[in-house]
């Protein structure tokens, strides 16, 4: 079978698993689950297979017409390279780890058919941005990634958190793609076509004649769905779904989506410094804000969540200075950490079987209760705080060595401010984020709050998918001296400076907080007095229903012991609610939309109805005067007649009178 046949089935099967799993998930609910998991494992095995064969070298470009446009064609086209390769293998590997997992974590779930099937159309759906040569087929790709999204985070619908979030994201990452759409008829019209290798040799050869217009309208809908400031809202709210959906989307689809569209055509940005500089600045604000944001959390899922807006930032930030292959590099890391990070917090909300247990100040006693969740989270948050020999610290390096290089003007495709821009702002979000990923740490398994009832030892799906994706978290990064061929030949070793740096700055960062922590601890006294927290009856609870329901309860009290809020000081508050940026987009957008609709609305009733009416009743009086005229008396009609022939005779009469005078 040739590599492009193996190509075109990569996206294909789990597109097929998907309408399968739609058709027979209530006539034949006993093939859900293999339909679910296989043409997905399939699919990522079909990966392997065209990645060992593409072996980083000369890309595979194959294409046909799709159908005559009279203009710019638009045609079914395959090109991979090397980046393309790897990032097939990870969107194959993590969405059979997330099917494979929510066979467990979704058991109960009765709606799990259509989960499953949209998981599998999800994934299908970023294989075909991950393969296409042509940006129309890969638009496809992207826009069914938005509809799925807007599905799977309202799996919930019976809370309005989960409708809520759903519609956010749908529409904010809409807000991006319609600039985006744009962008790319901008991008052919000056290139002459959509393929990707067309579209690339108009740049080489200089062929773009509004570069920095076509980059800044592609960077919006990359800001949208990548969750990037300041279209980076939707995606803490996404956490209403279910915490494997949240792995899919965090780890290997949605957000990685832009990340990968830039990293494919960084020559078409790398031709605007204002775009370069504009993406650099977005990167290292989404950075540091997200960072913050994080520390300041009480929910796990939504620390995670701020924590993935972070490493996103990240990605950029290295594309800002022209470095494709550590952002691609820290793409894949990171894709294995978030989701075992992820799927770790899945299983200690589901072993501890509670509606509240999403909130790390109600959390205890976890580490000897979910011990595969305790071993491999710390796993993840080792990597997310880039402490070597972890993955996150080589990928985390090559992002901070290519902003060295740009900044001391080693590496000239990007303005050396953008570079000091990100490498500042780098080493600033590296100190934060050992900080918050130690806090989270500190209170999901060593909090000293209400402990939850015990519902037993976790199903294996659940627990061997972490096993899987705590090999990769520690030693994908030990094959960073590998993988030069598959990523434009760069080396992606760390240098000693910014290794001392980062490195140091992290060290630090969890030091400190490690020092609050045992200051407070000592002077709070323990929680195990408090009341435990509601919890679900049956042992087996569906650990969907448990995060449903925990989207409905209040806040928790402030935890005197966490360590977050005496960091942040008065920064606590605003970093906790997200530096109040919903309320400034209900300000700027949502309330003159609203009061604009109201205004249609009045004019609709008051004005046009009026109008309307009037027109119906002018009708009405009109018919009445000449139903009135009809009495059917012969001698009053001659009457009539009469008298307005007599009238006219007159008119007639004194017309002539007028007109001889």
């Amino acid at each position: 079978m040739t590599t492009t046949t193996l190509a075109v089935l990569v996206p294909l099967l789990p597109f097929l698993g998907a309408v399968a799993g739609l058709l027979l998930g209530r006539t034949a609910p006993g093939f859900v689950r293999p339909l679910a998991v296989l043409p997905v494992l399939a699919a990522a095995a079909l990966a392997v297979a065209v990645a060992a064969r593409q072996g980083g070298g000369k890309a595979i470009d194959a294409a046909t017409q799709l159908t005559p446009t009279g203009s710019v064609p638009i045609d079914l086209a395959l090109y991979i390279d090397g980046f393309a390769a790897l990032v097939a293998v990870l969107v194959g590997v993590v969405a059979t780890c997330v099917q494979v997992y929510s066979t467990g974590y979704l058991r109960e779930d009765p709606r799990y058919p259509s989960y499953a099937a949209l998981v599998s159309l999800f994934t299908s759906a970023m294989l075909l941005v991950v393969y296409s040569g042509d940006l129309m087929v890969l638009l496809v790709g992207w826009e069914i990634m938005g509809i799925c999204s807007y599905f799977l985070v309202g799996h919930y619908w019976e809370t309005p958190e989960a409708r809520a979030a759903s519609l956010k994201a749908f529409l904010v990452t809409k807000l991006g793609d319609v600039p985006f759409l744009i962008g790319l008829f901008a991008l052919a019209a000056d290139a002459g076509t959509f393929r990707i290798t067309g579209v690339l040799g108009a740049v080489a050869s200089g062929g773009l004649d509004h570069p920095t217009l076509i980059a800044l309208l592609l960077l919006a809908g990359v800001a949208g769905k990548s969750a990037q400031f300041p279209l980076h809202t939707w995606l803490p709210d996404a956490m209403a779904g279910p915490t494997p959906v949240s792995a899919l989307i965090h780890a290997a689809t949605m957000v990685a989506a832009g990340i990968y569209f830039t990293a494919r055509l960084l020559p078409v940005f790398a031709e605007s410094a204002a775009a370069m500089t504009v993406l650099a600045v977005m990167a290292a604000i989404t950075m540091v804000g997200s960072a913050l944001a994080a520390l300041a959390q009480d929910d796990i899922k939504r620390v995670l969540a701020y924590s993935t807006i972070g490493q996103l930032g990240y990605m950029a930030g290295a594309l800002a200075v022209g470095d494709r292959g550590a952002a691609v590099f820290h793409l894949l890391s990171h894709a294995a950490f978030k989701a075992l990070l992820f799927l770790a917090a899945g299983t200690v909300i589901h072993a501890a079987g509670t509606n509240s247990l999403t909130a790390m100040s109600r959390m205890s006693g976890l580490a000897k209760r979910v011990p595969d969740a305790y071993w491999t989270m710390t796993v993840a948050l080792l990597a997310l705080a880039a402490i070597p020999p972890f993955a996150g610290f080589f990928s985390k390096e090559a992002v901070l060595v290519a902003a060295e290089h740009t900044a001391l003007g080693d590496r000239t495709v990007a303005p050396a401010g953008a570079g000091w821009t990100v490498l500042v702002a780098g080493l600033l979000t590296a100190l934060l984020t050992s900080a918050y990923a130690l806090r989270l740490w500190l209170r999901t398994f060593r909090g000293r709050g209400a402990e939850a009832p015990n519902h037993g030892r976790q199903p294996l799906a659940m627990t061997t998918v972490l096993w899987v994706l705590a090999i990769p978290s520690l030693g994908f990064g030990l094959t960073v001296t590998y993988l030069d061929d598959w990523f434009d030949g760069n080396t992606l070793t760390p240098t000693l400076t910014t290794a001392v740096l980062g490195t140091g700055l992290a060290v630090a960062g969890a030091a400190v907080t490690y020092a609050v922590w045992r200051t407070l601890a000592a002077r709070t006294p323990a929680a195990a007095a408090q009341a435990p927290a509601p919890h679900v009856a049956h042992p087996d609870a569906d650990a969907g229903l448990v995060e449903a329901e925990a989207l409905t309860l209040p806040q928790p009290a402030e935890d005197p012991a966490d360590p977050g809020r005496a960091l942040l000081g008065p920064l606590h508050g605003p970093a906790a609610d997200g530096f109040h940026l919903d309320a400034v987009y209900r300000t700027a957008f949502v309330r003159p939309v609203l009061a604009a609709a109201s205004l249609v609305r009045f004019l609709d009733r008051e004005v046009v109805d009026t109008y309307v009416r009037a027109a119906g009743t002018s009708a009405k009086g009109l018919g009445w005067l000449v139903r009135r005229a009809q009495t059917g008396n012969v001698q009053t009609y001659l009457s009539a007649l009469l008298a307005g022939s007599v009238v006219l005779a007159i008119v007639a009469v004194a017309l002539a009178n007028a007109a001889g005078a």
